[in-house]
């Protein structure tokens, strides 16, 4: 659990949505660190790919736990994994921080997850079990979100800045001590 004083400004939402692009602007519009608890992942451990074909999703999932805990605890600006909202344990903490949902339209999402090796979108047509695992994982989303905004709409900097207004204007709470898994 984290205490108010260290709150967390955090983006949740599926894959391709922009959390990464977004946060990583909205966090240096702030002037506070970003993490990426994906980037974190991968620096600890390697490719997201390999762990899901080498230890399966149960064990990512258990990794992604972990660095979930440690980013919300180092305030700042965080970018969530589009699953991270599966964990019981990880909406509750949300419940103590402010969080942000980025939504994309299926049209918009297939530009930015063409090419992409992502374990959850192989096999098949990737844009429809991207919409299979977001309608599965609304629901979570909606549940822990203050606010959502559609990154479908726009340039990422507009949304971002529309994201940053909303933090300032809400005196969202950033507090970050930069962390070695802080990313730039």
């Amino acid at each position: 659990m984290t205490s108010p004083d260290r709150a967390a400004l955090v983006f949740v939402g599926p894959m391709g949505a922009g959390k990464s692009s977004i946060g990583r602007k909205v966090a240096r519009e702030l002037g506070v660190a970003f993490t990426d608890t994906d980037t974190m992942i991968v620096r600890e451990h390697g490719p997201i790919p390999a762990l899901f074909a080498a230890q399966g999703e149960e064990h990512f999932r258990s990794l992604e736990r972990s660095a979930v805990v440690a980013a919300l605890a180092a305030g700042g600006v965080v970018a969530l994994g589009g699953g991270a909202v599966l964990d019981p344990h990880t909406r509750a903490d949300l419940a103590h921080h402010r969080v942000v949902l980025l939504t994309v339209a299926p049209e918009i999402v297939k530009a930015r997850i063409g090419g992409a090796n992502r374990p959850l979108l192989s096999g098949g047509d990737a844009v429809a079990r991207w919409e299979q695992i977001y309608a599965q994982r609304r629901a979570l989303y909606d549940e822990v979100a203050d606010i959502t905004f559609d990154s479908s709409i726009g340039h990422v900097s507009a949304v971002a800045a529309a994201i940053a207004r909303w933090a300032r204007e809400n005196d969202v709470t950033t507090d970050s001590r930069p962390t070695p898994e802080a990313s730039a």
